[in-house]
């Protein structure tokens, strides 16, 4: 009923009014609680992952001052040898390259290496045929003083595959790359598409190269997903 422009609410109504404001602030206060809370947690997460990233930084700044020692141990049993090869960078004619060649330079007197076997490791220079060094085991190709770590068998281009079959341990050998059994049309680096190769590659007796520790691998996946 109305009465003097004025509307009246029944009991029942005033209690539904009620329990809905009720409602409605306690959901305004979950929603606030849940910024809150999740803010919270957000930010501990960061914190968490900021010193796994802290420590897995350490981790791996140790991890190459071991592999450096290794290296330059190894540099000195080596290096003497291998940088006379250096002389051995020349310019060449490039269609000369249709197919991979091999000269001997030195003959090994271990293990031989066959088709497919990678168990083995080696220093090396490569070259273009304006006697460019593209790459080489060196810490200075230009003006070399050590070597860094040796290069561990598998994964190699084709050329540089079939060129080191028959090569043994302690051998050293000058391989001649076709651009087809290199990179082909694809630019490397400083490679340029369609460039044969050629490399000089001594073979060393393989040592247990030093490897990413178990926290090192748990902590990148935590953080990287194992990617």
């Amino acid at each position: 009923m109305v009465q003097s422009g004025e509307m009246k609410t029944s009991a029942k109504m005033r209690v539904a009014i009620i329990a809905v404001a009720i409602l409605m602030l306690g959901s305004t206060v979950a929603l606030y609680m849940g910024i809150v809370l999740g803010y919270n947690n957000n930010g501990q997460a960061a914190q968490e992952s900021s010193t796994k990233e802290e420590k897995l930084n350490d981790l791996y700044a140790a991890y190459l001052t071991e592999l450096d020692a290794q290296a330059a141990e190894l540099s000195k049993e080596y290096f003497s040898t291998f940088v006379k090869y250096k002389s051995q960078v020349k310019a060449f004619n490039a269609k000369s390259i249709t197919e991979v060649t091999t000269k001997d330079l030195v003959v090994g007197t271990g293990a031989e290496i066959t088709e497919g076997f990678t168990d083995y490791m080696a220093y090396y220079i490569g070259w273009l045929s304006d006697e460019t060094i593209f790459d080489s085991s060196f810490n200075d190709a230009a003006a070399p003083t050590a070597l860094g770590s040796p290069l561990a068998g598998g994964n190699m281009i084709e050329g540089w595959n079939q060129g080191i079959v028959g090569m043994k341990i302690g051998g050293i050998r000058e391989i001649s790359i076709p651009a087809e059994l290199a990179y082909g049309d694809q630019a490397q680096g400083t490679i340029p598409a369609n460039s044969p190769l050629k490399f000089v590659i001594m073979m060393i007796e393989p040592v247990e190269m030093i490897d990413w520790s178990d926290e090192m691998y748990e902590l990148y996946e935590e953080l990287y997903g194992g990617e």
